[in-house]
């Protein structure tokens, strides 16, 4: 029997599940929102996703969605009221790419240097900022990240950016970076960001 609605499997701190819940609200996307817990992800979860990560998207007819981007693309074909997709210029998708590989490598390698004790993490975040001058500029010039109104590459960027930030905030904000700054903060405080940012009880 289909479902009435989507389920979509979340952590509510996890960036891709953000930008993926982003996607879905920001779409209109009515679904069922089952909150995991890392250490103790459902047999159901694992079941259809047994690469164990989140975001996970059922569909009513089944269909399994894994990928946040890929989530949020979907969203946004029901329904792109904001009109994020802009058209589908390869720019946007070269900024996810770009995120999604070497910046979010470097943020691993900044905020969990831990994690990496065979390799040097010592220059990570100086290698990050040269990604996020670049940002800053794109905002200066074009008020969001490609284009001058907000597109899929801001949504789904911005989850990362509001991670790195937030390993040193005195550190981030003291650096010449005042476009991103700003952008990060409008996105911040937006009512799209603290509806996604909603608590909800742990889903068994």
């Amino acid at each position: 029997m289909d479902n009435i609605l989507p389920i979509l499997y979340s952590f509510r701190r996890c960036p891709y599940a953000m930008r993926a819940r982003m996607g879905l609200v920001g779409a209109k996307i009515r679904h069922e929102h089952r909150e995991i817990t890392l250490s103790d992800k459902p047999a159901h979860m694992l079941e259809i996703s047994p690469k164990g990560t989140v975001p996970i998207l059922i569909l009513p007819n089944g269909h399994i969605i894994d990928e946040s981007l890929d989530i949020m693309l979907w969203a946004l074909e029901q329904n792109d009221q904001h009109r994020w997709l802009n058209g589908m210029r390869i720019d946007m998708f070269n900024l996810i790419e770009r995120n999604d590989t070497t910046f979010k490598a470097l943020l691993d390698r900044y905020k969990y240097p831990n994690r990496y004790p065979d390799e040097d993490c010592t220059n990570a975040r100086d290698d990050a900022v040269r990604i996020l001058f670049d940002l800053d500029q794109r905002i200066k010039v074009n008020n969001a990240l490609s284009g001058e109104k907000t597109t899929i590459a801001d949504i789904a960027i911005f989850p990362f950016i509001r991670q790195f930030a937030h390993v040193d905030r005195d550190w981030f904000y003291a650096q010449k970076l005042p476009s991103l700054q700003n952008w990060l903060r409008e996105h911040l405080k937006s009512t799209l960001f603290t509806t996604i940012m909603k608590k909800h009880e742990i889903w068994s």
